[in-house]
């Protein structure tokens, strides 16, 4: 698999790795043996990114995926898990000692003594302003708790003024079909800073697979059913804050450019890859077949420029009245 550097961290990674919310909670039932066989088959596969975070299933996906790095000494791969999502979103609560106590529980659910990569968990807007958190963040690495430090965001503004900061290895942003928002300037501003880029919900939670219609029903435990309207968390974190009726009439305007021998979501991933200063996708997989395909992904030729250019009328056509705006 084709291999980026990873930000400032100056690690290498896959540049398709493994979202491993779906693990932990929030996507239905995930059992513990086949949450252990994704993780392997996505390893086979040449995958050497896995992005959790502690309030997966509060700290499930973390220590699932630490039982999983421990079965494969010399493994090579680069965990990013995340903090902050534990405790009430208020400013006020992103501080040294909470750092110290959230990278201490991590640290203890997958089985290392130093965090790969830590990232805010899209904290407050406020927070990305303060110097107090980043110097605590720095205070992270000093200690020798963490070896880089990134954020996840939700809006392009929070992306622009993290990535301003000199600190700051990485950023996670929403980056699919359906959102094309980072395109114009998160992206050339990271990498312009040397800021690696982590693209997640890149299939718009599964609408990019082309498995949905009108019909399909998810799980009461699964967030496209209790969060459809942002009841729980931010709504763009579901379907990329996308109608679910016209998410699936795009993907139907997107369908007839797959290329031969790939899948609608192959095709997706393969259009986040290509997009210039993506370091890594993270698509989630809830089995090892999804993952494998998954990574297939990378050895896809590049796109045409006509497909990038239906992706652009389809999204400004379609999507960009219900999502430029916000995200």
């Amino acid at each position: 698999m084709e291999q980026r550097v990873l930000g400032r961290t100056g690690r290498r990674v896959g540049v398709v790795g493994l979202g491993a919310w779906q693990l932990g909670a929030d996507w239905g039932e995930v059992p513990e043996r086949e949450a252990l066989a994704t993780l392997a088959a996505a390893a086979d596969a040449g995958m050497t990114f896995i992005d959790t975070a502690d309030v997966y299933g509060d700290g499930t996906s973390e220590r699932l995926v630490g039982r999983f790095l421990k079965s494969r000494p010399g493994h090579g791969i680069t965990v990013a898990t995340k903090m902050g999502r534990r405790m009430p979103q208020e400013p006020g609560n992103y501080t040294l000692a909470n750092f110290r106590a959230w990278t201490d529980r991590s640290r203890a659910n997958l089985g290392v003594d130093v965090l790969d990569l830590v990232q805010l968990h899209c904290p407050p807007t406020a927070v990305y302003s303060s110097g107090e958190v980043f110097d605590a963040l720095d205070t992270l690495v000093a200690e020798q708790r963490i070896a880089a430090y990134g954020v996840s965001v939700e809006t392009r503004a929070e992306a622009l003024t993290a990535i301003a900061r000199p600190g700051v290895a990485s950023v996670q942003i929403i980056l699919n079909m359906l959102r094309l928002g980072p395109l114009a300037e998160v992206l050339p501003a990271a990498f312009e800073a040397g800021v690696g880029v982590i693209a997640r919900v890149p299939l718009a939670s599964g609408l990019l697979s082309g498995r949905y219609d009108e019909n399909t029903t998810f799980a009461a435990n699964d967030h496209r059913t209790f969060n459809r309207h942002g009841e729980a968390f931010d709504v763009g974190e579901t379907f990329s804050g996308v109608e679910f009726s016209t998410g699936l009439a795009a993907v139907r305007r997107l369908a007839p450019l797959v290329p031969d021998g790939a899948t609608m979501a192959q095709f997706a991933l393969r259009w986040i890859i290509d997009q210039p200063g993506v370091s890594v996708v993270i698509p989630g997989a809830r089995n090892p077949e999804q993952a494998r395909s998954n990574a297939a992904a990378a050895d896809l030729a590049p796109l045409a420029e006509r497909h990038l250019e239906a992706v652009r009328e389809v999204y400004e056509e379609l999507v960009a009245p219900q999502v430029a705006d916000r995200w």
